[in-house]
């Protein structure tokens, strides 16, 4: 006789810190049967330190300009004030630069480990693909222009630099909207259901 409740339910093992998980399923006469953890667990486990990750480096990104205009707004006589905001851009800086090293690593995992966003109908994976590589020039632009600013040859003022401050912002929304929204994916369906009518 087998217990139909837990055969209804995952079996749920801790190992470490991971969770390992085996799917209870059932058979032609209703016995359960346990069968590995799927793919699709490892996956989700990527996706989600992906997004972790993601949110993170983006935080950095959001604050980082912000301690530009204050630096900008530094009178000359202010040195201290000065020092102790480079010292904090510079912490910042590393510690953001940090965190967007595995935040791509696992982005490369999903795209080129699972497939996701791989192969015909997948335009909004190269749109992202393409803002990606903008926010790691503006991550690589926030370096330059804090070498500026320590080596006092900023020409910018604070008004700039809180414009500039925007662009990840941006960045981020329209990358978000992309993933979840994927509208090349889409306008590719709607072309093909349109051509199939008329057809």
């Amino acid at each position: 006789m087998c217990d139909s409740k837990r055969a209804s339910q995952p079996d749920v093992k801790t190992s470490g810190f991971f969770l390992s998980v085996a799917f209870v399923g059932t058979d032609e006469t209703g016995c359960s049967q346990r069968g590995p953890a799927t793919k699709l667990t490892a996956m989700l486990w990527v996706k989600s330190f992906h997004i972790v990750f993601i949110a993170s480096w983006f935080a950095g990104l959001f604050y980082l300009p912000r301690i530009f205009v204050n630096l900008a707004m530094v009178p000359p006589e202010s040195l201290a004030e000065r020092e102790r905001l480079l010292l904090m851009a510079r912490k910042l800086l590393r510690f953001t630069t940090f965190l967007a090293v595995p935040a791509l690593g696992f982005g490369l995992w999903l795209w080129l480990g699972y497939g996701i966003g791989r192969g015909p109908g997948n335009g909004w994976m190269h749109a992202k693909l393409a803002l990606v590589l903008v926010a790691i020039g503006y991550h690589h632009g926030c370096a330059v222009l804090l070498r500026r600013f320590a080596a006092g040859e900023n020409r910018r003022n604070h008004g700039w630099y809180r414009w500039f401050n925007e662009l990840p912002v941006l960045l981020l929304l329209a990358i978000v909207i992309l993933v979840v929204v994927k509208p090349f994916c889409c306008l590719l369906y709607t072309s093909d259901a349109a051509d199939e009518g008329l057809g």
